[in-house]
């Protein structure tokens, strides 16, 4: 398995690449569009095979749902983690984006990304077509 910490700028993706091991495979960057994440899962595959499993992390923030859609459509797991709990977990004095690309990596490999839900694209489409209506009427009838 390959592990993925991915930190997303405006202007790019960093990326840092980790074996199994914990080995550093590749420090790269990508640009934060379909393209460039397209590329980034072609490129992948082609250095280090189609057939390994790659587990990625991204920090909450806003694109990271893109980044999180994109990469699972190219058959990537993506977990979204938690910003404040990466920080509270890996407190740094000088912390850049290659740093926290490396820092998710670390905890993608290390089992130890403090997630967040995400629904998957269909639920979120599915509850995205209904009216508010249906989301007012269950919140008061809980009361």
């Amino acid at each position: 398995m390959l592990h993925v910490g991915l930190d997303l700028s405006r202007h790019r993706v960093d990326v840092h690449l980790l074996a199994e091991d914990g080995t550093t495979l590749e420090v790269t960057t990508a640009p934060p569009d379909l393209d460039g994440l397209r590329g980034l899962v072609r490129s992948v595959a082609r250095s280090y095979g189609k057939d390994n499993e790659v587990m990625a992390v991204i920090e909450s923030m806003n694109g990271a749902r893109f980044v999180h859609d994109t990469l699972e459509l190219y058959g990537w797991s993506v977990e979204i983690a938690d910003a404040q709990k990466v920080k509270g977990l890996a407190p740094l004095a000088c912390k850049t984006d290659r740093i926290d690309a490396r820092v998710l990596a670390e905890l993608s490999r290390r089992d130890l990304v403090p997630a967040i839900w995400l629904p998957d694209p269909a639920v979120r489409f599915v509850s995205a077509s209904l009216p508010a209506s249906v989301f007012t009427w269950s919140a008061t009838a809980r009361r």
